[in-house]
């Protein structure tokens, strides 16, 4: 993780450091970004959980001195959903990988959202799958290369932010581990949002997204980033076809599952 800013170890389990994550990879910008956003909103550790699923993402519970929960692949929200409708007074962030939103998960994602369960979703998407040995996911761009695709992936990816859109997530926002500086405050915006949250981050994978791609290090993977995304206030409609648009799409106070749940039993 890269020295900078505010001290974060209270928000850590600094036995299980350092992470296990490759040199390089963006992740632990993200978890960084997690610990920063709460420390931004002084988060009750003591009342938060945070849960992943499988794959490299996953590992992410290891490090957050929260209540945590590791779960299986794509289950994240699923297993999240039970724990905030056992205790509605629970902050639940589920760390997720492309792979547990979009493939295996995908249901879960599609109904979270359509519920508007009161939890935050933060989506790791490097565009690949990392831990398994670097398959194709489902957000792998077209004809971009994987391991299960050597002359480049054939299908078109989803976009996780017109998914979430589209299943109804009333707060949604997008950014990059090139965007650090905005990535803590997206987090933060999004535990305090009443209702279901998703906050897409970019993440590079120079292992095997970047290498099998030609595209470089970590530093020319960040620069990949920069150049592949554009503030959607500045979007017009030519370059939409060619960036990947970052902010906030949508922030939208709807009545909550959890509220409507606790009525019912009420």
């Amino acid at each position: 993780m890269p020295k900078m800013g505010n001290n974060l170890a209270q928000y850590l389990r600094t036995e299980s450091m350092p992470s296990m994550w490759c040199p390089g990879c963006g992740h632990g910008n993200i978890l960084r970004g997690i610990l920063s956003a709460f420390q931004q909103i002084d988060l009750d550790l003591d009342h938060t959980v945070v849960v992943g699923g499988i794959g490299c993402s996953g590992r992410t519970p290891f490090y957050t001195d929260t209540h945590s929960m590791h779960t299986t692949h794509g289950r994240a929200l699923a297993f999240g959903t039970g724990i905030k409708l056992a205790n509605p007074e629970l902050s639940v962030i589920a760390v997720m990988g492309d792979g547990d939103t979009a493939a295996i998960g995908g249901n879960h994602f599609i109904h979270a959202c359509r519920r508007n369960i009161d939890m935050t979703a933060v989506i790791f998407n490097n565009n690949i799958y990392g831990m398994t040995g670097g398959q194709t996911a489902p957000t792998t761009p077209e004809s971009m290369k994987s391991t299960t695709a050597r002359d480049g992936n054939p299908d078109r990816p989803f976009d996780i932010v017109e998914l979430a859109k589209a299943a109804g997530a009333t707060f949604i926002a997008r950014t990059t581990t090139f965007d650090f500086v905005d990535l803590p405050s997206l987090i933060a915006r999004a535990i305090e949002h009443k209702g279901f949250s998703v906050v897409e981050v970019l993440t590079q994978c120079p292992t095997y997204f970047g290498r099998l791609n030609k595209i470089g290090d970590a530093v020319e993977m960040l620069d990949y980033e920069r150049d592949l995304t554009v503030p959607m206030m500045q979007i017009t409609r030519e370059e939409l076809l060619e960036k990947m648009p970052i902010g906030v799409f949508r922030e939208e106070i709807k009545p909550s599952y959890t509220e409507q749940y606790k009525q019912s039993i009420d």
